[in-house]
């Protein structure tokens, strides 16, 4: 190995421990909002269509980060992008705080929540094309541990919320200790990330008609400067990936937002212990993400999304038609079966490296299209059926996320 690959090594190595850290900061900030979701409920004395309208704010948010977020990562680079999504979700987590604390007016609240999204959908992608470049460099799959490290940040956040709601600690205490976590850890981490030499990927979202200086293709002649880049929402395989993130998202995000709730109202159970449920849901989804990158050195990406999808089901309808422990145990199912779809799809849109930070950012933007439908669809059909009810949809879109699975799989077997 020469000193330069050496070097470059080590430098891979530094920033995957980086990447983990703010993987697990993301966790933790969205998990330390959705585990007080009843508290805020219960706070604001809201039905549950009133519910999930100020929950779309939340999405909303984040799908308005996320298409411009593989430009400005393009642009600044991605430790720039994730300083700029800590510090935007940051003033998002402690408008919700201080709203909740004096139940202000229900728009200050919906405004924060839709800061906390548009921040946290900016570092999303940020932070993924900056492991999909790690991951790169490793020449080994690491994706679904950095999704395993967001997970373990969302179960340690649940739990701690779940305590400090049983023991009616403020939502303005715990957000805004939240906040001051992620912002000073979230500073630091970004400082090892990979040199922007390392972590260019190769390609950059620019305007229409404008160069592509990292062009690949006539590189040093007239024909790579004038070379315009295609769109990304032209390939279809990209799309396919994208509409495979959307299943991934949805079976994922129903549960963070409404799994607590429904276990409160479906079972009455107490705000406490729902948000337990919810933590055995991310529990098994993050051993999952752990387990994953076996899984997928063994069997391939195809064949372990088929199975996981079909395990995810049967987790939900558990949950939906069980008794209060077996919706337990279906929680945890379906935190398992709900584990590598988003980091598979992720990986799959950065295998070439080229088009990495383009197809990442148009996949996420699909994606999180399921966190904007999610909401208001669970809460128009819970204000009809109920809320545990509702999660029908899930089981529905987990199994029909099987006809474009094979979008997602690896060059090497297709």
């Amino acid at each position: 190995m020469t000193s330069r690959s050496a070097t470059t090594a080590v430098q891979a190595r530094v920033a995957r421990t980086a990447v983990f850290v703010v993987f697990a900061l993301a966790g933790i900030g969205f998990s330390a909002v959705a585990s007080r979701i009843p508290d805020i409920r219960d706070a604001y004395q809201v039905s549950p269509r009133n519910l999930g309208i100020i929950l779309l704010s939340l999405s909303l948010g984040s799908v308005t980060g996320l298409p411009i977020a593989g430009r400005i990562s393009a642009r600044l680079g991605q430790a720039s992008t994730v300083r700029l999504g800590l510090l935007i979700a940051g003033a998002g987590l402690s408008t919700v705080a201080g709203a909740v604390h004096v139940i202000g007016p229900p728009p200050v609240l919906m405004l924060g929540l839709y800061l906390t999204g548009m921040g946290i959908g900016i570092w999303d992608v940020a932070m993924n094309i900056e492991g999909a470049a790690v991951e790169y460099r490793l020449r080994t799959p690491v994706m679904p541990h950095f999704h395993a490290a967001f997970s373990a940040g969302t179960v340690a956040s649940a739990l701690l919320g779940a305590l400090l709601s049983h023991l009616q600690i403020p939502v303005l205490v715990h957000l805004l200790t939240a906040t001051l976590l992620i912002l000073t850890l979230g500073g630091w981490a970004t400082r090892s990330f990979l040199p922007r030499r390392l972590a260019d990927t190769g390609a950059t979202d620019v305007p229409q008609g404008a160069t592509d200086p990292h062009s690949t293709a006539g590189a040093g002649s007239d024909a790579g400067a004038d070379r315009i880049p295609r769109s990304a929402w032209t390939e279809p395989r990209t799309l396919l990936i994208g509409v495979l993130v959307l299943a991934a998202a949805f079976t994922e995000g129903t549960a963070n937002d409404w799994l607590a709730v429904a276990l409160v109202d479906g079972y009455g159970l107490s705000n406490g212990a729902g948000v337990f449920g919810l933590a055995v849901f991310l529990t098994f989804m993050t051993a999952g993400r752990i387990l994953g990158t076996r899984w997928l050195r063994i069997y391939g990406r195809v064949a372990v999304l088929r199975v996981l999808f079909v395990v995810a089901a049967i987790g939900s309808a558990l949950v939906i038609f069980g008794t209060p422990l077996l919706a337990f145990v279906g929680a945890a199912l379906w935190g398992l079966g709900a584990s590598l779809g988003f980091p598979i799809g992720m990986s799959a849109a950065a295998d070439d490296q080229d088009r990495a930070p383009l197809r990442i950012s148009v996949v996420a933007t699909i994606g999180y299209v399921a966190f904007i439908a999610g909401p208001p669809l669970l809460g128009f059909l819970g204000e009809h059926l109920g809320i545990l009810r509702s999660l029908t949809v899930v089981g529905a879109l987990a199994l029909l996320a099987l006809l474009v699975i094979p979008a997602a799989r690896e060059p090497e077997r297709r």
